[in-house]
């Protein structure tokens, strides 16, 4: 399958992609992190190109509900935020026929509708919590691959426990690598 990951500079969800055997390539306006196919742009500047599939990240601060506090002190952030909810819409319309869309819980769920699916990196076998909507077109939720019961880290949180490489944000807004996993075996299989 031909698969874009949009919005992934990491290069974690289109490297399991790739060792599944696909034709997998991340497009971010950020450089990749990981050696591999990476489009340097903008992801909405390449949807009419033939993809099998897509995997979007769109940028959550705007979208999440995290930032609800300073609406009242930066009234500008309204604005930001339908800017960025058009963009994730703009993702949803993609003509693609395979479409899964990652987000924090926010004003998609108001403004779009409710996730198909919320899932936590602790059922995909990384203790944490890190609570993502996916919204899905053509793909089914996700199936669970390895419980894990202890310890959980709440890894939205900021704090000592965030050490990847890069700004904490940038840590904090990248794909467990057993989600990833489980895209690329779950979502791929039925389509080879």
């Amino acid at each position: 399958m031909r698969i874009l990951v949009a919005c992934e500079y990491s290069g974690t969800v289109r490297s399991a992609l790739v060792a599944s055997g696909h034709d997998a390539w991340s497009c971010d306006i950020l450089p990749t992190e990981r050696p591999g196919n990476h489009i340097q742009a903008d992801a909405l500047s390449i949807l009419d190109d033939g993809w099998d599939m897509m995997i979007a990240h769109p940028p959550c601060t705007y979208l999440s509900y995290a930032g609800l506090r300073w609406y009242k002190t930066q009234p500008e952030r309204l604005g930001k935020t339908k800017e960025a909810f058009n963009f994730f819409m703009a993702l949803v319309n993609a003509p693609i026929p395979r479409i899964a869309i990652e987000n924090p819980c926010g004003f998609p769920n108001q403004w779009y509708r409710k996730p198909d699916q919320i899932i936590q990196p602790w059922q995909f076998g990384d203790p944490f919590t890190k609570r993502t909507c996916l919204w899905l077109k053509g793909l089914p939720p996700l199936l669970y691959t390895c419980i894990c019961t202890d310890p959980f880290i709440n890894w939205t949180t900021k704090g000592k426990h965030v050490s990847i490489a890069g700004s904490k944000s940038h840590a904090r807004s990248k794909t467990f690598d057993g989600i990833a996993n489980a895209m690329a075996s779950q979502w791929t299989v039925q389509y080879e």
